[in-house]
């Protein structure tokens, strides 16, 4: 009966989209399936637990054994009886539903899978004239009204709408034309605070400072407000021409007005693209250009086709006559959109068969109506042609919500634990479910989005969830949470989820998945109650509901959860078990009783210290991942009792010290990443890991068994491979077993030990690594050779994109990396014996191959004795470095002569500490970012044109000729630059920052310059003798952040603030004590934020301010030192739309100013920082809007608080929030 009811299987899976009932019966036979497999995997727990208690002599075990074993086979017949009897009625079902056997056209398993046919952007056809029409929309120069243009993608699913959008977002010239590119993924629901949060979140990714970076995180995440996050996004905007892509919108005018109001910062030309199935949602968004994607065009789509669908695609589809009409045919059927035709195209990849392809012309699929299911008909026959295991991967992926971003290793370790990927033979059940991934990837079921990153197009995600329905409740794509009796696998995620949607889970009587999505937003501490609510261990919630048919358990990132209970052993049928990330300090011991458990993740459990001693009775473990536990110590000693285990990753966990010692006894090992340990030694007979495929870290000794000979022994390694301390080789010709050049490794790192003068040894041991030309990354370092051996730098290894040469001291000359045709990133650091840098370096390659041809990436660091860099001799008519983008020079003290003058690629250059060399700076077609720093002379000259970002610090010698046309600087950072003395302001830059340049006197603006300024952002900080602004005030309409420090010598501000800095927003004025007002008609209006410090003249004059006019104003901080304050602040200082406060270092300050405190109605935060000899609080209080306060080094108050009791302490007790330091 069961044979009967597969073999109608495939019927009923071409059925089920246009049949109900088919559908029905299907599902109904899936969930047969899945009680069978629950009840054989309870047999056969159940014995392989009595092998255990046999062979571990479990007390007790042969009293028990015979009247457990009676109850259990009873309650197991139970169930078979049950199962047989659907079955019966399943198969009488099939005949009145017409299904019919041996009908299906699933594909084999052991199908050819490819490997190289990953779909690039470079596949994209018919989509020239639609690309140069939304590039034009976005160049076009239609600002008006302050409003962001809008440039509108429509078109139905699978047109090609994202696609389009990606074109033109990495077009050069859209690249150039604005200073911000942000991309986000929207789909349903249109969710603002998600939106501007993860806008805000790429802005602080392009920041190049990582501790900036990591400030502005902290602060974003600390944002809980709407109102807050659209205020930050509009700060984050001011003043850039920014370019927005909102990719799948199906949301339309109420919730787009709350996200544009935080777009009309930007600057004029700023654009949003839209992609979006919906016209009407495109037009109430007020779109500039409503681009509508049409179907490609008939040859067109056959060229997309034949990409797909033919081995070789740069061929004549000719060459398969036999199929040509056949595939237009089945191309035209496709109706122009790419989606479908690059679904079936990939589907009959491995199909050179004229039947096979009729099959699928002939298919009445074809025929099926849409609106049914909404599926489109090529998707489906896409799922037709799976194999059964495929499919059932495939629709495993319906647990995972839209837009979902895919990661190959955790995907198919998934496949793994349910039970979808067999055990063959000659391969493992991962590289099984590698090939399973690459099959549906070269369906184009998954499309590549990054290096690592997969993501499934909209319409393939409905499909899945179509197929498995039934079978998978995600809580991301369903806010109700129904979940149903046959529901087996769930996914949450805590941002949205509602604790109280557990209420319905007894259904889910055969749950096997618990999955925890992760999120960005994910701050909560909920754990589901598997973890913290049990009955006697055994029952989930309070009810009598058995859940111990898990085979998944996922709870990542959850940062309340430090330990798990006792009862977590129960779970007899799990194979996943994933803590990542969270506060787990111990397992339980019970957790050894898990016999089944196949993969362990505790990665990046930074409270981890130990793990459990008998972990080897987890003997079906494969997988143990214990990454980035940091506090591990050790490892349990019969952790090679583990059979099993293949993959044993232990990087990053830095206080780990040493590995079991009987680690060579872990015969299918076939995985071990030690990278950024302590170990300081090798396990001796590791070359007995005959299995081994990937050994991150091999650390040489000169002990027997550990020695280099062991490395010689892994005849599998591939992949990644550090060997450490080979200074350890006693015998250099012992390094000629390791045989690297029959090992295919990707990346090689070698290290000695620096030593302290040259030893021809390290080039006999460097002769005899040779590695396999496959070597992609090579980095050497400690080198004691005078000289490189031939294979470093041979053309041979073509595969290489990245090399670093370190601390190879006694090295005289560089081999010739000029002629690796495909190196991207050059890195040399420490050679100090290096002198000059010629022709040698550039290699004598053919005369076709121009020199570092590929070269994106060249770094030159500490190297003391290097004088002269000769260019390559043709350099000038464009010969070395056609394509190199970043060049970093430093710690060079010698180095004199100028750089290559012809770098047309160059975009970012990096001058540090080199003295000596005139920084004249080579030219370039490109926008150039230039870093110059402890250089004493700098000429920009006619070749820095091209310059967008410059910054020049410690520079002695800076000229900036006039003559030079410097249109295209946009932001400037001068700092410890002596001899600037008067500075132009170039009319192009919107950032300028001028710091500690002693001898600056003033800012000027040329007559030349005309036109506003275009400065959104101004800082002049620690220059003593800065005395002037220009005459007649800055024209900066733009500017919106102002910031003057430690100027001593500067009387006043600039003038007309109020008309000419129409847009200032932030204003900070400290250290200037000779200034004594502000500006003649005040401070411009639309101000928000002042800070005035240490300014006593401007003190003084304290009410003539006029800040009671600006009622924009929110936050107001003020620091004063003198002694002649005791009260503060003054009645009708402060506007009354304000705030936060803060009072900083009022020396004599003993009282707040009842009045001038009481105004502020609207006062939120209140901070109080070192006033010494403060001791009370307003008679009347604080104000009642007041929801924050903090109060720091007062003592006298502190002192008066600290009891909370008393008057002062009655004062502040209405306020929620109190950061006192008592």
């Amino acid at each position: 009966m069961a044979e009967i009811a597969d073999a109608v299987a495939e019927d009923a899976e071409d059925k089920q989209f246009t049949n109900t009932d088919v559908k029905k019966w299907l599902d109904e036979l899936k969930d047969a399936v899945y009680d069978a497999e629950d009840v054989l995997d309870e047999i056969a727990t159940k014995a392989l637990q009595r092998k255990l208690d046999t062979e571990l002599g479990t007390f007790g075990s042969k009293v028990r054994n015979p009247i457990s074993t009676s109850r259990f086979v009873k309650k197991v017949e139970k169930r078979i009886k049950k199962l047989l009897d659907k079955l019966d009625f399943l198969v009488e079902e099939k005949v009145k539903l017409g299904l019919r056997e041996g009908v299906g056209v699933g594909g084999n398993t052991s199908e050819r899978l490819p490997t190289t046919s990953l779909i690039e952007e470079s596949d994209i056809c018919g989509r020239k004239y639609d690309k140069e029409a939304i590039i034009n929309s976005l160049l076009s120069n239609d600002a008006s009204d302050n409003e962001v243009g809008v440039v509108a993608i429509v078109g139905m699913g699978g047109i090609g709408k994202t696609t389009l959008a990606q074109l033109a977002y990495n077009d050069n010239k859209v690249i150039e034309h604005f200073n911000l590119k942000v991309w986000v993924c929207v789909s349903d629901p249109f969710d603002v605070f998600v939106i501007i949060k993860t806008i805000l979140e790429e802005i602080i990714l392009s920041h190049g400072d990582v501790e900036v970076r990591n400030e502005l995180r902290k602060e974003l995440n600390d944002i809980k407000n709407l109102n807050q996050l659209q205020i930050k996004l509009k700060d984050a905007l001011i003043g850039k021409k920014f370019l927005l892509v909102l990719d799948d919108v199906w949301e339309s005018y109420p919730k787009w007005e709350a996200l544009n109001n935080s777009f009309k910062s930007g600057a004029p030309g700023s654009k949003v693209i839209v992609t979006t199935r919906d016209y009407e949602a495109a037009r109430v968004m007020r779109s500039k250009a409503i681009h509508r994607t049409m179907e490609l065009p008939k040859e067109d789509c056959w060229k997309l086709f034949v990409k797909h669908a033919f081995h070789d695609s740069n061929s004549n589809a000719h060459a398969y006559l036999e199929l040509e009409a056949i595939g237009r045919k089945i191309v035209k059927k496709c109706h122009g959109l790419p989606l479908a035709i690059k679904a079936i195209g990939a589907l009959l990849w491995s199909k050179l068969d004229v039947d096979e392809w009729n099959k699928v012309l002939r298919s009445e699929i074809w025929d099926s109506p849409i609106n049914a299911t909404d599926i489109l008909p090529a998707l489906r026959l896409s799922y037709k042609y799976l194999s059964p295991p495929l499919r059932r991967c495939f629709a495993y992926c319906s647990i995972f919500p839209k837009d979902y971003v895919f990661k190959k290793d955790k995907l198919v370790f998934l496949w793994m634990a349910e039970g979808f990927l067999p055990q063959l033979q000659n391969k493992t059940m991962k590289e099984v479910g590698d090939d399973y991934f690459l099959a549906l990837v070269s369906r184009s079921l998954f499309q590549q989005s990054k290096h690592d990153e997969y993501v499934m197009h909209d319409l393939i995600s409905d499909l899945t969830k179509f197929i498995s329905k039934e079978f998978t409740l995600c809580e991301d794509d369903d806010s109700s949470c129904k979940f149903l009796s046959t529901t087996r696998h769930f996914s949450y995620s805590s941002r949205t989820f509602d604790i109280n949607n557990f209420e319905n889970f007894h259904k889910a009587k055969g749950l096997r998945t618990i999955i925890k999505i992760n999120s960005w937003s994910d701050r909560t501490s909920f754990v589901p109650p598997i973890i913290r609510c049990w009955s006697g261990g055994t029952y989930f919630f309070s009810q009598n509901i058995r859940c111990l048919g898990l085979r998944v358990l996922i709870l990542s990132h959850k940062y309340g959860l430090s330990e798990l209970l006792d009862a977590i052993g129960k779970f007899k049928q799990l194979r996943y078990f994933n803590l990542t990330n969270t506060q787990i300090e111990r397992l339980p011991d019970s957790i050894c009783k898990l016999c089944n458990l196949q993969i362990l993740n505790l990665s990046h459990c930074k409270s981890l210290v130990a793990l459990p001693r008998d972990l080897h009775g987890l003997i079906n473990l494969q997988i143990l991942d214990l990454s980035h536990c940091r506090s591990l110590v050790a490892l349990p000693r019969d952790l090679h009792e583990l059979i099993n285990l293949q993959i044993l990753d232990l990087s990053q966990c830095k206080a780990l010290a040493a590995l079991p010692r009987d680690v060579h006894k872990l015969i299918n090992l076939s995985h071990l990443d030690i990278t950024e340990t302590e170990i300081m030694e090798m396990p001796i007979n590791l070359g007995k890991l005959k299995c081994l495929k990937t050994l991150t870290t091999f650390i040489v000794s000169k002990h027997s068994g550990s020695g280099i000979e062991e490395l010689g022994k892994l005849t599998n390694l591939r992949g990644s491979l550090n060997i450490l301390d080979l200074q350890n080789v006693e015998f250099p010709v012992d390094a000629k077993d390791v045989i690297l050049r029959d090992k295919y490794l990707k990346k090689l790192e070698l290290k000695w030990r620096v030593d302290t003068s040259a030893s021809e040894n390290h080039k006999i041991v460097l002769h005899c690594l040779e590695p396999h030309s496959i070597l992609r990354s090579l980095s050497i370092y400690g080198y004691g050779g005078t000289s490189f051996p031939n294979w470093v730098g041979d053309a041979s290894f073509s595969n290489i994109t990245s090399l670093r040469l370190e601390d190879c001291k006694f090295c005289s000359s560089l081999p010739p990396l000029g002629q690796l045709p495909s190196l991207l990133h050059l890195s040399i650091v420490g050679l100090n014996g290096i002198v000059t840098i010629g022709r040698q370096f550039y290699g004598s390659g053919s005369s076709s191959m121009k020199p570092f041809g590929a070269l994106e990436y060249l770094r030159f660091e500490k190297m003391l004795e290097w004088k002269e860099w000769f260019p390559f001799e043709a350099e000038n008519e464009g010969g070395a470095f056609p394509n190199l983008r970043e060049l970093w020079i430093s710690g060079c003290p010698k180095l004199t002569g100028e750089l290559p003058v012809h770098l047309p690629s160059l975009v970012e250059l990096s001058i540090y500490d080199c003295p000596q060399l005139v920084a004249s700076l080579p030219g370039t077609s490109s926008r150039q970012k230039v870093k110059l720093s402890n250089c004493n002379t700098v000429i920009l000259n006619e070749s820095s044109i091209g310059i967008h970002e410059l910054r020049i610090k410690n520079c002695s010698m800076l000229e900036l000729p006039k003559h030079v046309n410097y249109s295209s600087l946009e932001c400037l950072t001068l700092e410890h630059c002596s001899s600037l003395k008067s500075f132009p302001l170039f009319s192009k830059i919107r950032e300028l920052s001028i710091e500690d340049c002693g001898d600056l006197e003033s800012l000027t603006v040329g007559e030349q310059h005309e036109h506003d300024l275009l400065l959104s952002s101004m800082r002049i900080d620690g220059c003593p003798n800065f005395a002037y602004f220009p005459q007649g005030g800055l024209r900066a309409p733009n500017l919106k952040h102002f910031s003057i420090r430690v100027c001593r010598s500067l009387r006043s501000l600039p003038d007309k603030m109020h008309i000419l800095l129409p847009s200032l927003e932030k204003l900070y004025i400290k250290d200037c004590p000779q200034v004594e007002s502000f500006p003649e008609g005040g401070l411009p209006s639309n101000l928000n934020k002042i800070s005035i410090q240490n300014c006593d003249k401007l003190f003084a004059n304290r009410m003539g301010w006029g800040l009671q006019n600006l009622s924009c104003v929110r936050e107001f901080s003020i620091s004063y030192k003198s002694e002649d304050v005791e009260s503060f602040p003054d009645d009708g200082l402060l506007p009354t739309s304000l705030t936060c406060l803060h009072i900083n270092g009022f020396p004599n300050l003993k009282s707040l100013e009842k009045k001038g405190i009481q105004n502020l109605t609207a006062l939120k935060e209140l901070m109080i920082y070192l006033c010494p000899k403060l001791e009370c609080m307003p008679e009347d209080g604080l104000p009642a809007s007041l929801s924050t306060i903090i109060i720091w080094k007062c003592p006298l108050l502190t002192k008066e608080l600290k009891s909370r009791e008393g008057p002062e302490w009655r004062k502040i007790a209405h306020v929620p929030n109190k950061n006192i330091d008592y």
